[in-house]
């Protein structure tokens, strides 16, 4: 059946307008006190256990889940502010992030009350990293291709295999892990994938970093040896996670995150060019800023989508598919746009080092939530165009 792809106008209600006051105060504070510089690029000063549990002290991971996990039942645009200005002040929130976008939604839909009532509240006090085991060497993005095996065991599970591209690995307590539990069959290649909650310090696993272009290494890949996983850390139904892991997608892709990972780079070119640009440098940022603005509004539309109980799946890969391609852009752009800036030697040197570290991240954009060519193919069959 085909979907057509609806953005539904979204405004901000009051209390997202008033929280967002609140946490960029907040930001200015601890910008203030040294906490973090929010002009120093790099995943390396974004894993900062402090700032996490601060920012779980004031209610601001997991704020979407039940009181009793520790969650305030807040909206999720209030949540989308507080992604945004976390994003646009480059605040070191990588410890906890992924676990408040993705990882704690699935074990509040699938996993028991035993792992809910543990995991759950260290996620709200920013003490618990997570990371996402889906892409695997050979298949890339392609999920159904997925080939670590877990194996039943007495008690659990027993897994063999290697996840690749897995972001934070290094850092995490615990991965949300997609594995093979049965073959495909020929008329749905989609069954015999499980979702399973991983323990990041349980023998039989270790985490290889992979150095990206920028010197980082956020990238990992892990190997599964005989690693065993209890029976309850089963996520969802068994051979049946293809629907459970293209909806946790929806969240990923469609987020500010998706368009904002090198906007540093946009608030220096302003600064470099000052307050009176010439005329091209003026048409430029225009540009920029108005492409900008039409991602925000279409992430947004997404989040309050989600709000409204909706898996906007077309929607959220459309986000991220356009904002990847943003963003990749924004250094080369940016580079053009200062090319006569009059600027002091000062300035232009931290620019510089911006842009070097934006264009040496900017491959990998486009694998981390799915590849162009993947997203493009959701859409297109979304659309009944394959």
């Amino acid at each position: 059946m085909n979907s057509p792809i609806q953005f539904d106008q979204v405004r901000l209600p009051p209390e997202a307008r008033a929280l967002r006051a609140e946490v960029r105060e907040f930001l200015r504070q601890e910008i203030a006190a040294g906490t973090f510089d929010p002009r120093t690029a790099g995943r390396d000063a974004g894993y900062h256990p402090e700032f996490s549990r601060k920012m779980g002290a004031r209610g601001w991971i997991g704020m979407t889940w039940p009181r009793r996990y520790g969650g305030r039942e807040r909206s999720f645009l209030e949540r989308y502010v507080v992604t945004e200005e976390c994003r646009v002040a480059n605040a070191p929130v990588f410890l906890h992030f992924t676990a408040d976008r993705q990882s704690g939604p699935i074990l509040l839909k699938y996993a028991g009350e035993r792992l809910k009532a543990d995991i759950l509240p260290r996620i709200t006090r920013g003490e618990c990293c997570f990371c996402i085991g889906m892409s695997e060497p050979g298949s890339g993005s392609d999920l159904f291709a997925a080939r670590t095996r877990a194996t039943r065991a007495e008690g659990g599970w027993r897994v063999n295999g290697t996840k690749i591209w897995t972001t934070g690995a290094a850092h995490a307590d615990y991965m949300i892990g997609l594995f093979r539990t049965s073959a495909p069959t020929k008329e749905n290649r989609r069954h015999g994938l499980t979702q399973f909650l991983v323990d990041m310090k349980a023998p039989g696993i270790k985490v290889n970093p992979i150095a990206d272009m920028a010197g980082g290494r956020d990238f990992n890949e892990v190997v599964f040896e005989d690693a065993f996983l209890p029976e309850d850390h089963v996520m969802g139904g068994v051979d049946l996670a293809w629907k459970q892991a293209t909806s946790e997608l929806a969240y990923e892709r469609s987020g500010p995150e998706r368009f904002l990972e090198t906007i540093y780079v946009l608030f220096e070119l302003v600064r470099v060019l000052g307050a009176q640009p010439d005329t091209r440098g003026a048409e430029g940022i225009g540009r920029l800023v108005a492409q900008l603005h039409t991602l925000r509004r279409m992430s947004l539309s997404v989040n309050g989508m989600l709000q409204a109980g909706k898996e906007p799946v077309l929607e959220g890969s459309l986000v991220k598919d356009v904002g990847t391609l943003w963003e990749q852009a924004l250094p080369a752009r940016a580079r053009e746009l200062a090319a006569f800036a009059e600027a002091s030697g000062a300035r232009l040197e931290k620019f510089d080092a911006l842009l070097r570290y934006a264009t040496g991240i900017a491959p990998k954009l486009t694998i981390q939530g799915g590849t162009t060519e993947v997203l493009r193919g959701i859409i297109a069959r979304g659309l009944g165009l394959r």
